[in-house]
């Protein structure tokens, strides 16, 4: 890879994915607009020859172009990832997801250093799978959030300039990872709800929501693993689930959370969520990915979706103040 190009990367998997590039002596060019990303997450590279940081945005194309500039690979993690905000304001996932990549792929187009394109989309692509675990082939693909439409519409976008402009694409659909540095999502949720009354934790939805989650270790071994083996073939696009090989419930996590903070006589109260029990509008009731495809290319997790929770959280309170 070489040169690389990360968007997105002072965020938590960008800068995870960040960390280990540069540990592999790879030349990284970091462009984050830091509206959910941080600079300590990154500083620790920031006297390394081989890291270059920039505050950018991708809406703005003279930021793109000259943060692309030399890059061979481009990793596309940049993105507003909160499915609810759709429900308010969907603008926001039509500008920082959709228009973002498109702006992204014409950089790309116009400036012909970059060839590859790995793309960091969703399980929310898939919508209500009716085929569980749901392999990569499923469809018809319909998305119930703006953001998994959103996401659905960077794919699209992004094998066409694929097979248009002589580019070639790796399409990483992830299911929710967690670990260090995440600032969003049940676990930060959780802990926060917990640290401000340790009686009562309120639980969106009916708490049976059954979800896949990976430990961010674990997915950048598969981003890494995907782009490399991706880069031995002369394929335009491929994609790739990445996931853990299992399922765990919101319940079964508040009760991991109140495990690893050691708090006792906590009471769940569930609001009963929309639509069925879910959380929100536009959340996935039941989300499991099948990673058959990944792992018979050498890869697999080293954790299951509970190893990841209790090793997200624990990591999470103690670095807590």
């Amino acid at each position: 890879m070489n040169s690389i190009l990360i968007t997105g990367g002072a965020g938590f998997i960008g800068s995870h994915l960040t960390n280990r590039l540069i540990s592999e002596g790879h030349k990284v060019t970091i462009l984050d607009n830091l509206s959910v990303g941080k600079t300590e997450n990154i500083k620790q590279w920031s006297n390394n020859p081989n890291f270059t940081f920039m505050k950018g945005d991708l809406k703005n194309t003279k930021d793109i172009i000259k943060a692309i500039q030399g890059s061979q690979t481009v990793f596309h993690l940049a993105a507003n990832p909160e499915v609810q905000v759709g429900e308010t304001d969907p603008h926001v996932h039509f500008q920082e997801n959709l228009v973002a990549t498109f702006n992204l792929l014409e950089a790309m187009r116009k400036n012909k250093t970059p060839k590859t394109m790995v793309f960091t989309s969703t399980s929310t692509v898939y919508g209500e799978a009716a085929t569980l675990p749901t392999p990569e082939d499923y469809a018809p693909l319909i998305p119930i959030s703006t953001y998994g439409a959103s996401k659905l519409g960077c794919e699209a976008l992004t094998t066409s300039y694929a097979h248009t402009f002589n580019l070639h694409a790796l399409i990483l659909r992830l299911a929710n990872i967690v670990g260090p540095k995440a600032n969003h999502g049940v676990i930060p949720d959780f802990i926060k709800k917990l640290k401000t009354n340790p009686n009562r934790l309120e639980i969106l939805g009916d708490g049976n929501q059954n979800k896949s989650y990976l430990y961010i270790d674990d997915c950048i071994d598969a981003i890494l693993h995907a782009t490399k083996t991706f880069l031995k073939t002369n394929r335009k696009v491929e994609i790739y689930n990445i996931g853990s090989s299992d399922q765990i419930t919101v319940k079964r996590i508040a009760e991991i959370l109140v495990e690893e903070m050691n708090i006792r006589n906590v009471k769940f109260s569930f609001t009963g969520g929309v639509n069925g029990g879910r959380g929100w509008k536009g959340d996935i009731k039941n989300m499991h990915l099948s990673i058959k495809k990944l792992t018979k290319t050498g890869w697999k997790p080293k954790y299951t979706s509970e190893q990841a929770i209790r090793l997200a959280t624990s990591t999470e309170i103690s670095q807590s103040p």
